[in-house]
């Protein structure tokens, strides 16, 4: 029997951490079987499962972060699934030890030889990948009619963001060389704390996603900012396409920019909080890659996402924050695997369903808009009314608006 807690490390930072000859050794020597930026924990689970499925090892039970159940790491336990079982498992546990708190997972796996199961301290039928004991939704497919709609925001990589006195005196300055006006690269900027708390009138100058630097110069007073303030902190970066194109954003969202170009306003949700909120955004904001975006301006798509069903659906399928418990979204497997009353695009227009969807959703916009920003409040007041706050409360009112877009949505689905 193997009984460890084997140490953790995200994957992101397995290479800077061990170093790449350690990491290239690994990734050849688990090609194939552990998914590349897998956690470094998910290593020892295959190690595991492997001298289980030898014959060598009959049982083993190892301690990891709950994230262990979503994302990459998640075919780990997959793997184990379909070699052996899993027989025991307490899927989120907080874990307290020399003052560190994070949330964990203890997993217990063998070849299929024990016949009781227990979740949680509850004898259950079955234990799925993502430690669940009911309706394994892990296996739900990506749908093709939900591709390219949620999209990854931009990513600036480096002081590109600015508060806003300055952003009005960039604005203000005329006599570029080009003749243009810095509206053109000087835009405003939200990310997750925005939505999640107020609003902070952020900016950030922003080239787009290719412009030359010789074209970019031609914004002469922006350009000299980046120039002063980003191109220093991406000297000494050891990917050349961010040293030498230091003007430019790190991962500028190019599927973004281009899908909501036509777009007046777009919906935008934080990729992790402790509430599943969804805000419109007007163009031309741009979003931080905190956020996640919806390439879809009507109040119907805004009012299906804001539903209960795709709250419960993607807390199911969400990933989880070692620390902190809070869920991820993860369009891959949140939103894309998401089904809709209607295909994306394919939804009746006048439909009276679709007519009381979207109804209940700007009546809730409205309402909560209301609440943000009464008339009169002084900023003191403003501070304490953000999104997080409103739905920490939950009042009755907004329990109502919710309950009637949960009817129409449910209607819709028959």
């Amino acid at each position: 029997m193997i009984i460890g807690n084997p140490p953790f490390l995200g994957g992101n930072k397995i290479r800077q951490e061990l170093g790449s000859k350690y990491v290239d050794a690994l990734f050849m020597l688990y090609d194939k079987r552990v998914p590349a930026f897998a956690d470094l924990v998910c290593y020892w689970f295959e190690r595991a499962r492997t001298l289980i499925s030898d014959g060598k090892v009959k049982r083993a039970g190892l301690l990891s972060t709950n994230l262990i159940r979503g994302g990459v790491n998640r075919k780990i336990l997959e793997r184990i699934k379909e070699t052996g079982d899993i027989f025991m498992a307490w899927s989120d546990r907080e874990w307290i030890l020399n003052g560190a708190a994070v949330r964990v997972s203890i997993v217990g796996f063998d070849y299929k030889e024990v016949g009781d199961r227990i979740l949680n301290g509850v004898p259950v039928q079955t234990i799925n990948p993502d430690l669940t004991g009911a309706t394994n939704v892990t296996s739900a497919k990506q749908l093709e009619e939900n591709a390219r709609i949620c999209l990854r925001a931009d990513e600036k990589g480096g002081p590109f963001d600015i508060a806003s006195t300055l952003a009005q005196e960039l604005l203000n300055i005329k006599g570029n060389p080009n003749n243009r006006s810095n509206t053109d690269v000087v835009l405003p900027w939200v990310n997750g704390l925005d939505v999640a708390r107020r609003l902070r009138n952020m900016w950030i100058i922003n080239f787009g996603v290719d412009m030359p630097l010789e074209k970019a110069a031609m914004y002469e007073a922006p350009f000299n900012y980046v120039e002063k303030h980003v191109k220093p902190t991406r000297a000494n970066n050891n990917i050349p396409r961010l040293r030498d194109n230091w003007w430019l954003h790190r991962i500028p969202g190019a599927d973004m920019r281009a899908k909501l170009k036509e777009l007046n306003r777009y919906i935008a949700t934080p990729a992790v909080t402790k509430h599943r909120i969804f805000v419109w955004l007007a163009n031309p904001t741009l979003p931080d890659h905190q956020l996640y975006v919806f390439a879809r301006a009507d109040d119907y798509f805004f009012g299906v996402l804001h539903s209960k069903l795709h709250e419960l659906w993607s807390l199911k399928m969400c990933t989880w924050l070692g620390v902190g418990n809070d869920p991820r979204y993860t369009p891959t497997t949140t939103f894309e695997t998401f089904p809709f009353p209607w295909s994306p695009g394919h939804e009746p227009k006048d439909d009276s369903k679709v007519v009381a969807i979207a109804e209940a959703a700007r009546e809730l916009v409205t309402k909560r808009d209301n609440w943000l920003n009464p008339q009169g409040a002084t900023e003191a007041e403003l501070k304490k009314r953000t999104l997080t706050n409103l739905y920490n409360q939950r009042p009755t009112w907004l329990d109502l608006a919710h309950r009637k877009l949960d009817k129409a949505v449910l209607e819709a689905y028959g």
